[in-house]
C-alpha cells in the first residue's frame, strides 16, 4: 500500500516548554495551534525540578514521532534540549531555541537556586556544539539572562544568533502572547507547507 507519509514526510514540531510548563496564552501554545503536526512535552507530575525526568520525557515524545522532528524550546526548555542532544542521536532536522536563561547566577525570587538546579542535574549546562541546525533568540532585557551569555551559549552550540529586541522573557509576563517572529524563524527550519 502506497503511504504519502513515508515518501513526502511533513516535519513534526515539538514544543518543549520551560519549568512553568503549559501556558494558555504563551506564544509556543498559540503556535502550536497554527500548525498541522505538533506535539508538546507533558508536563511532569512528580520531580517536576529533576533535569534526567525532564529529558527522558522529551526522549519519549520524539521517539513517538514516525519522520523528521523541529523543536521549539522556550527557557529552561532550551536548556533541557541541549542536555538531550548531548545523551541522544536521534535525528533532528533543526531547533528554534527561545531565550534561554543563565543557571549559573542567581535567578530572580520564585526560580530554583543554582545549588537547587545543580543537585537536580542541571548544571553545567552543555556547551557542546548542537548536532542540529538551530537558532538562538536572544532578548536585549531578559530577567534571567543577560544578551551577551545567550550570545555565549549560541556560540559554543554553534546555533545562528538572532536579536529579538526588548522583549524581555518572551513570556505572557512580558506582554508575550503572540509572538509573530516566531513563526518566521521556524520557516527557514520547515517546509512553507507546514504552517496555515
Amino acid at each position: 500500500m502506497f503511504n504519502a507519509e513515508r515518501t513526502h514526510p511533513e516535519p513534526t514540531v515539538v514544543f518543549v516548554p520551560g519549568l512553568r510548563d503549559h501556558v494558555a496564552e504563551h506564544w509556543q501554545t498559540l503556535l502550536a495551534d497554527k500548525l498541522d503536526r505538533t506535539r508538546t512535552v507533558p508536563p511532569l507530575e512528580h520531580d517536576r525540578l529533576s533535569l534526567p525526568a525532564r529529558v527522558a520525557a522529551l526522549d519519549r515524545v520524539i521517539t513517538g514521532v514516525t519522520g523528521p522532528v523541529v523543536l521549539v524550546a522556550h527557557s529552561a526548555g532550551v536548556i533541557i534540549t541541549a542536555h538531550w542532544a548531548r545523551r541522544h542521536d536521534r535525528p533532528v532536522a533543526g531547533a528554534l531555541l527561545a531565550t534561554p536563561p543563565d543557571l549559573d547566577v542567581p535567578l530572580p525570587d520564585g526560580y530554583p537556586t543554582p545549588e537547587e538546579l545543580a543537585r537536580n542535574g542541571w548544571l553545567p549546562v552543555p556547551r557542546e556544539r548542537l548536532p542540529f541546525p538551530s537558532i538562538v533568540a536572544a532578548s536585549r532585557n531578559d530577567p534571567l539572562a543577560g544578551f551577551d551569555t545567550v550570545a555565549g551559549l549560541a556560540r559554543d552550540w554553534g546555533s545562528r544568533l538572532v536579536d529579538a529586541g526588548a522583549v524581555g522573557h518572551l513570556n505572557p509576563a512580558s506582554g508575550y502572547g503572540p509572538w509573530p517572529a516566531a513563526e518566521d524563524l521556524l520557516a527557514t527550519l520547515l517546509p512553507a507547507r507546514a504552517v496555515r
